[in-house]
């Protein structure tokens, strides 16, 4: 399961569930429940997130288009090895700033 919470204008979802076919659909309505606010703004914490799968890395590209054309931005935070391993080894963490911890990801907003 994902949730959100706010950091400002900052939304953080964090979660434990693998990002996989099997929890694209949630995840994916949680971030237009988001963006439905206005905020186009992500930080996506990684930290116990066990899994990406191709359905998950997808999610996040169209993450970050949408964000994008929005004025806003998905960076990635606290990525376990496996995650980090996965991200570089498809190419798709060249599209992101990841950073070590949430703290860092949301502080990238102020720049």
């Amino acid at each position: 399961m994902f949730e959100n919470t706010q950091q400002g204008t900052v939304n953080v979802i964090n979660g434990s569930d693998p990002i996989t076919s099997k929890t694209t659909e949630d995840l994916s309505a949680l971030i237009q429940e988001c963006l439905s606010s206005g905020h186009p703004r992500f930080v996506l914490d990684l930290e116990h997130v066990p899994l990406l799968d191709s359905h998950g890395l997808t999610l996040l590209l169209d993450t970050a288009d949408l964000c994008a054309r929005r004025g806003g931005m998905l960076q990635l935070a606290a990525p376990n090895y496996l995650c980090d391993d996965i991200l570089r080894a498809t190419g798709v963490g060249s599209h992101f700033e990841i950073f070590e911890d949430v703290t860092s990801a949301v502080r990238s907003f102020a720049r």
